[in-house]
Order: C-alpha cells, then structure tokens, then sequence
C-alpha cells in the first residue's frame, strides 16, 4: 500500500445552519476541517495510507478531532496532544451557492507549536510521498522552519514532494512574505498545483503562458493550474494537457474542492496514470465535493469515483 505524509492543522468547524452574519448565527452544525487533514481523508477513502502529524489540545475539540481520525483509518504515529495550547476553531457561514464566509481562531493553536523537533520524529523512509500546503507556512515562525526542514529531509532521501499553495492571506504578516515563502517553497518540490488567480498573485503575472514560463525559469517543471469551471492544465518541461472541468448541476459550497483536486492529482501520482487521466479525476472528485456543505464529507471512495466519472462521459 502506497504511503502519504502529511503535515497541518486539524480544527473543529462549525458551520451556520442559517443564512445570516455570522454574529447573528444561533444554530451550527459541526464538522471537522484543515485542508492537509481533508487531502488525508480524501486519499484514505480511495485505499491508500495516510500519517497525518498535527498537535491538538487537550480539549473536546482535540479529542473529537482523534475520534474522526480513527474514523477515516487516518495514521496517527505522529498525532501530539499539547496540555498547554488549545485545538483551532474555523467558523463557516452559510450561503445558497458558491464561496462561504470562513473566520479562523487558530494563532497560538497547539498545532502552530509544530517544530523542527517533531520533524525530526519522521521516519521519512516509509513514505512513498509527502504533500505540503501554503497553509502551515503562515501559521507560526516555528512551523515554518519545520515545513522547511520537512522538505529538505525528504529531498535528501529522493521523496517526491507535491506543494499546493492554498493561499490564505489573513493568516499571513503581509503579502510580501506570503509571496517570498511560498515562491521559495514552490522551487524546492517536485510539483506544484496553484489555482490560476494564486499564480497570478504569486508571479505578479495576468497570462497563462507568462505564469508556466516564469514557474519554468524557477525551474518548476510539474505545474498544474486550476482554472476553475474552465478546467485544469497540466504543464511539463515541453508538454501542455488540459481537461474541461465536469458540469455540475448545484455548488453548495466551494470549500474543501481544491483539497479534492489535490487528492486526485496525488492519488493519479500513486497509481500512474495518464496526464489526462489524472486532470480527469482531479476535475471530478473537486466536482463532486461542491455538493456538500462540510469540507469534506463529499470527497469519494473509488466505486464512487468511478461511477461519477462515467456518468459524466
């Protein structure tokens, strides 16, 4: 069975069951969140393994956050329960299609107390890949540096490392750090997969073929960009694929189908398919999440993965 590494915050979510300001908001309901956690879950459920290192509170939060762990059959080795630091809270508005409001309370969190120390814990050699996100970048001084070490720990020991940006500027000091770490990082991996606007904030670039031309001078050479209901392109060192995105019939909400279409590009790495292939079920796994409210109730095993894809050909 093919192995993931993933590094992150896990938090407790409560989502508005009325279509209010959230000040205003007297019902949610609950669920869990953190976007390396939902990649976690989407691969788990297509067959593969996945080690999950977070830090949770000592709290209800922490522990109901482990209960849906052990739910998923995520890998918990390196799940650390912090007495000092509480787990993260996100809070989701509800709207009747598209983009939710999301409002975090997570600086200080036991998961930003991450450190090079927990890093060196990994046994990098049971892996068959790691993936990291933009997020964790943000989120403390400490966490950073051990993303940092986590990545050249693994390209010492020639893992493959995908990086997807996940660009959440409110978490970040400034933009100016934001686009400097997140650029140096993107150079350090074997593929990156930003959405289409990402780039364009990242590269301070507004066309395409300039991004994939700046992202080679870097000396990326696996991109793939999301471009949202147009589709998604995959770009190698002299190749270019494309694959239109699946029509879908409601978007109930957008969050959590980037962390889908990075478990289908993860995944189509682990099982070698096509370039085509692997577009293909990317599009369809972040289709299908926009189904559903949660961040990641939607993502899907492979018989129903398989299904989707075919009833949409």
């Amino acid at each position: 069975m093919k192995k993931v590494l993933l590094v992150g915050e896990a938090m407790m979510l409560l989502m508005a069951e009325e279509g209010k300001d959230l000040s205003s908001v007297e019902k949610y309901l609950t669920g869990i969140s953190g976007a390396e956690l939902n990649v976690c879950v989407g691969l788990t459920r297509l067959g593969f393994y996945c080690e999950y290192l977070t830090k949770l509170g000592n709290d209800p939060f922490g522990e109901k956050i482990q209960k849906f762990l052990k739910k998923e059959n995520i890998g918990m080795k390196y799940v650390e329960i912090d007495s000092e630091n509480k787990t993260g809270l996100q809070l989701k508005s509800k709207v009747e299609n598209g983009d939710p409001l999301t409002f975090y309370f997570r600086k200080g969190s036991a998961a930003s107390k991450i450190s090079k120390l927990d890093i060196e814990k990994i046994d990098i050699d049971e892996f068959d890949l790691i993936h990291i996100t933009g997020i964790p970048l943000a989120l403390s001084a400490d966490l950073r540096e051990a993303i940092i070490h986590l990545i050249e720990k693994a390209k010492s020991k020639g893992k493959y490392i995908t990086f997807d940006p996940n660009l959440r500027p409110t978490i970040w000091e400034n933009e100016e750090t934001m686009i400097r770490v997140i650029n140096d990082v993107s150079k350090r991996v074997d593929l990156i997969l930003p959405g289409i606007n990402e780039a364009e904030i990242l590269l301070k670039k507004d066309n395409i073929d300039e991004i994939v031309e700046e992202y080679r001078n870097m000396g990326i050479n696996n991109i793939v960009l999301k471009e949202g209901e147009k589709g998604s392109h995959y770009y190698t060192k002299d190749k270019h694929y494309f694959m239109p995105s699946f029509k879908v019939n409601e978007v109930i909400d957008t969050v959590g189908a980037g962390d889908g279409f990075a478990v289908g590009i993860i995944s189509s790495i682990l099982d070698n398919v096509s370039p085509e292939a692997m577009l293909e079920r990317a599009n369809a796994i972040g289709a299908i999440q926009v189904g559903y409210r949660s961040d990641n109730e939607g993502l899907p095993n492979r018989e129903k993965l398989d299904e989707f894809i075919k009833n949409k050909k």
